[in-house]
């Protein structure tokens, strides 16, 4: 991705600075914990890269002293995209986009959603309409799940900017009001539809963004829509020959996820994007 030079976004939170701490029991479960009591909308979406595990020692930053590396220059520019390309979607339809904040963590930190983690992956909390990302999380990316590349990274932001649009247009609001009298396997199809969508909403983005600037390198789509392979249900479940549950999943198989991508990407218009009341495996 081409992404040196470019302008980047001011709406950067950098609480990255300070000394290490020792973590303490896995982050990810009392996260669900939390959120499920406070902010069950904000469960489906700790599960994309599939929260409960870390219990070993993260960093753990005061806020304030940010580091003005590669790794902050690259989130500027692409949420500099993502505000570039749903501002104008938003304003072809008269309205003013909101922008989100990019909260850039080392280890751990606070949200109103509940604690966040390395492990607990990138999230967007509807509560504060931020989005929070340790960088660490790439390398997990690249090592763990097999999705490797800078476009691949870009994807996880565009993805959960897309969350942060769905809680503009009022969609997270009415999953969560569905889910809550819904069954459990209502309330995961419900999930599985708001995800799939937030990935069609990611294809358009990368349609947009490509169209003004430019930016694709060789390889880069192919990363992007291996991201999305990699962190499919069916995938995360069968990674470490675990049981594949369909009726369990939130965010739909890795083969639905890549459909919606391209759909989104091939369409160049978010009219496309309506899982809820298309076949969401359809292409």
């Amino acid at each position: 991705m081409k992404w040196r030079g470019r302008r980047g976004s001011s709406n950067i939170e950098d609480r990255r600075g300070g000394k290490r701490a020792a973590g303490g029991i896995g982050i990810g479960a009392i996260v669900l914990m939390i959120a499920s009591v406070f902010f069950p909308q904000y469960v489906p979406l700790l599960q994309m890269v599939g929260v409960g595990g870390g219990g070993s020692s993260q960093s753990s930053y005061a806020p304030g002293t940010g580091v003005d590396d590669d790794h902050k220059k690259f989130l500027e520019v692409v949420l500099a995209d993502t505000e570039e390309v749903w501002g104008e979607i938003f304003r072809q339809s008269g309205v003013r986009y909101q922008e989100p904040v990019l909260v850039i963590f080392s280890g751990r930190t606070t949200s109103p959603c509940g604690p966040a983690s390395t492990g607990s992956g990138p999230f967007y909390c509807p509560a504060d309409k931020k989005i929070y990302i340790d960088p660490g999380f790439y390398d997990v990316m690249d090592r763990k799940l097999g999705a490797p590349g800078d476009f691949a990274q870009a994807y996880v932001v565009a993805h959960e900017v897309a969350h942060h649009v769905q809680n503009l247009e009022g969609t997270i609001p009415k999953v969560d009001k569905y889910r809550r009298t819904a069954s459990k396997q209502e309330s995961n199809q419900a999930t599985v539809r708001l995800e799939l969508q937030a990935d069609c909403y990611s294809g358009v983005w990368t349609n947009k963004i490509q169209q003004r600037k430019k930016v694709l390198e060789e390889g880069d789509l192919e990363e992007a829509l291996n991201a999305a392979f990699q962190i499919g249900d069916d995938t995360l479940q069968g990674r470490n020959g675990g049981h594949i549950n369909p009726a369990s999943f939130t965010h739909g198989t890795s083969q639905q996820r890549v459909n919606w991508f391209f759909k989104g990407l091939k369409a160049g218009n978010i009219n496309v994007c309506d899982t809820f009341t298309q076949a969401y495996n359809a292409l």
